[in-house]
């Protein structure tokens, strides 16, 4: 008779088995478990040292000055109560407001600010010692990595998303309003979004790798961080100096793929040059190439090597000669350049609200866009429409260069001339104003507004 088959387990097959899937199942589950567990650990160390910052912010651009109340966030690196942010957070702002994590509410000062990085710092006015967090490394971040992106989104504060670093050398020079000439971004799909700002960036390990900046609108999950390594160096020289001092030469940089596709080709290629600046001096041109910086290499093949190119010039000591190393049409060349210390973008601002009228210190930057051969004059930032400045003409951009024929050296000049023609309770003033390439005479009526006002309100 034929035997069937024996269907019953050989022996100790069935335990060997079971113990095979315990083992894997329970592993799996030590690895579920692991990276939460990270997290949280992560969120107890970044916690207490966050900020949910709030500025109330000057602003002039209708011709008068108000205040705006913003939200932003920050996150504290010392016992002494140094807390970092972004500029677009605190700067221009007469007061600060920060709470802590314990709810407490403190004032803050300003320390200083970096238009030029977005960076921020504030000091806490009241009784320390304070939780503060670290600085982690983010030249070794790589993409892939968790990051968790901790503030206020939308105003509510000790939030905290996770996601993965998307990229580490994201550059935005041509993305926005807000150039960021000395670095890239992290770029990461954790949730930043308004009111993020400010907050810090941290790896897994709870260790600050960049500061939250930015978020692309209209793209889910999409922002930006300035990366830890550069946003130190910035806070250190704000803690110690107040402000970041850099080299200037006035030569505008550009990508090496603009100019050739040859990867042999080395070098940063000069696309402008400011007229009155120590490159100028120099005669260095656009279309020259830039090779060495006191006979360090330097190349720019992509748009993404920029920013260390140009951190390289701005840590030269200021005032000290350079040797550039320039090709220009193959041939070789050395020239000494002696750097100044590039100003800020943005300069001092007030409204004069009996002419309806608000301005700005010309910078050197600002000279240098209007192609002035220095800073002199006033910038208009804003202009209300009704007002003497609004019939008269005036637009956002002009520079007024003088007042009833005198000149108008700068910022606290025009505001001399000014105040002396309210005390001679004078009722038209001439002014010379340069707008773009050209310039023009505007005449401030004050007599003239009236009247038109007298007829709007007639009319109504």
């Amino acid at each position: 008779m034929k035997q069937g088959l024996d269907m019953r387990p050989r022996g100790g097959l069935v335990p060997v088995c079971v113990l095979l899937f315990l083992h894997v199942a329970l592993a799996g589950c030590a690895t579920v478990g692991r990276p939460e567990g990270a997290v949280l650990r992560a969120r107890e160390r970044v916690s207490p040292a966050l900020v949910h910052i709030r500025p109330v912010k000057e602003v002039f651009q209708t011709g008068k000055r108000t205040e705006m109340l913003a939200v932003g966030s920050g996150f504290i690196i010392s016992p002494d109560g140094y807390v970092v942010t972004n500029e677009h957070v605190a700067g221009d702002s007469t007061s600060v407001q920060c709470v802590l994590s314990d709810n407490r509410e403190l004032d803050a000062q300003v320390v200083g600010t970096d238009p030029d990085t977005d960076v921020a710092v504030l000091k806490l006015q009241g009784e320390g010692p304070f939780p503060f967090v670290k600085w982690g490394q983010s030249g070794s971040v790589e993409s892939g990595q968790v990051a968790l992106a901790f503030g206020s989104p939308h105003g509510l504060s000790r939030s905290v998303s996770m996601g993965i670093v998307s990229m580490t050398d994201r550059n935005l020079d041509e993305e926005g309003a807000s150039p960021a000439p000395y670095n890239n971004f992290i770029q990461t799909d954790a949730a930043i979004n308004p009111g993020n700002s400010g907050g810090p960036l941290v790896n897994i390990r709870g260790e600050v790798i960049g500061v939250n900046a930015r978020m692309l609108r209209g793209a889910e999950n999409v922002g930006f961080a300035i990366p830890a390594d550069i946003a130190r160096a910035v806070v250190d020289a704000i803690i110690r100096e107040g402000r970041v001092r850099r080299s200037y030469f006035g030569f505008e940089l550009q990508e090496m793929t603009a100019r050739s596709m040859d990867p042999g080709r080395q070098g940063v290629l000069i696309a402008g040059v400011d007229r009155f600046s120590p490159a100028a001096e120099a005669d260095i041109r656009p279309g020259d190439v830039l090779v060495a910086v006191n006979g360090n290499p330097v190349n720019a093949r992509w748009r993404e090597d920029l920013p260390a190119v140009r951190r390289l010039i701005a840590e030269l000591p200021v005032g000290d000669p350079a040797r550039l190393t320039i090709n220009r049409n193959g041939e070789q060349r050395e020239v000494t350049v002696t750097s100044v210390e590039k100003t800020a973008a943005r300069g001092k601002q007030e409204a004069f609200e009996l002419w309806g009228l608000s301005v700005a210190e010309v910078t050197q930057e600002v000279a240098r866009r209007a192609q002035l051969s220095k800073p002199t004059g006033v910038l208009v930032i804003g202009v209300s429409p009704g007002a003497p400045a609004g019939w008269a003409g005036l637009q956002p951009g002009d520079i007024i260069l003088t007042m009833d024929g005198e000149t108008v050296e700068d910022f606290n000049a025009f505001k001399r001339l000014y105040d002396q023609r309210l005390q001679d309770n004078r009722r038209q003033v001439m002014l010379f104003v340069q707008r773009g390439a050209l310039t023009r005479f505007v005449l401030v009526n004050l007599e003239q507004a009236s009247t038109e006002q007298e007829d709007t309100r007639g009319h109504e």
